[in-house]
């Protein structure tokens, strides 16, 4: 199993749910993570829980320059990059005729462009370095469509192709591509789609720990193996 101890990470979207948790748990193994996200004030929370392994980086995924931002805040930071988790995400569920432009546009920029920034920031220092890792965390809808979500899973789709192409791409320089696609996660995101707490089934989802915790085991494999896809759901999720 690989150790941990030592390598440096940056993580989209680190001020709620599976980023939050993913920095938690990557921290805990020996860490450095440069954390990115539009709440400051979590962003500051987060550094004050989890000391000198995080910095916090305030972007907006939406932004090429602000993607570049955080991979260079690593590397000033701790001199290098090891690991780019590619999390930030929103959904916003109804039928096509029913979303506005701006709902689906900004589902396009934060899930898909939101994705490709950072990641078109980080390789050449890969590269560089002979090898590292990227992990996108992607949904299970990137696998298969559902009625009321086409757009946010054609958003998901498309990050399940960049891994793939990506892949081909990279795999020859040292560098793993692996998407992680979770069902249902109990989080701020989930209940942003119009869900309540007291709602049935919330309490059955996966939680964000669960989807860090996969992250985590990829990162652990050893350089000369490699997960494309893991997909995975609450054993109470139906097909």
């Amino acid at each position: 199993m690989r150790d941990l101890d030592g390598l440096v990470g940056a993580i989209t979207g680190v001020t709620a749910g599976i980023g939050r948790a993913t920095a938690r748990a990557l921290v805990a193994r020996g860490m450095k993570i440069a954390g990115g996200g539009r709440r400051a004030d979590r962003l500051e929370e987060l550094r004050a829980e989890l000391g000198d392994g995080f910095l916090p980086v305030e972007m907006d995924v939406r932004e090429p320059a602000d993607g570049a931002r955080l991979v260079d805040a690593a590397r000033q930071q701790w001199g290098r990059l090891d690991v780019l988790v590619p999390n930030a995400g929103i959904g916003v569920y109804g039928g096509i005729l029913d979303q506005t432009d701006d709902q689906v546009a900004a589902m396009i920029d934060t899930n898909v462009a939101g994705t490709i920034w950072p990641i078109r920031s980080a390789v050449p220092g890969m590269v560089e370095a002979g090898g590292g890792d990227i992990v996108i965390v992607a949904s299970v809808a990137g696998l298969r469509g559902a009625g009321d979500e086409a757009v946010y899973a054609a958003t998901k789709f498309a990050q399940v192709g960049l891994a793939g192409g990506l892949d081909r791409e990279l795999r020859s320089k040292g560098i793993r591509v692996t998407v992680i696609a979770p069902g249902g996660v109990a989080t701020e995101f989930a209940m942003g789609t119009g869900r309540t707490p007291d709602m049935p089934g919330l309490e059955e989802m996966l939680r964000p720990e669960d989807v860090a915790a996969a992250v985590v085991s990829v990162l652990e494999q050893p350089p000369s193996m490699r997960t494309l896809v893991w997909s995975m759901r609450s054993i109470h999720e139906a097909d």
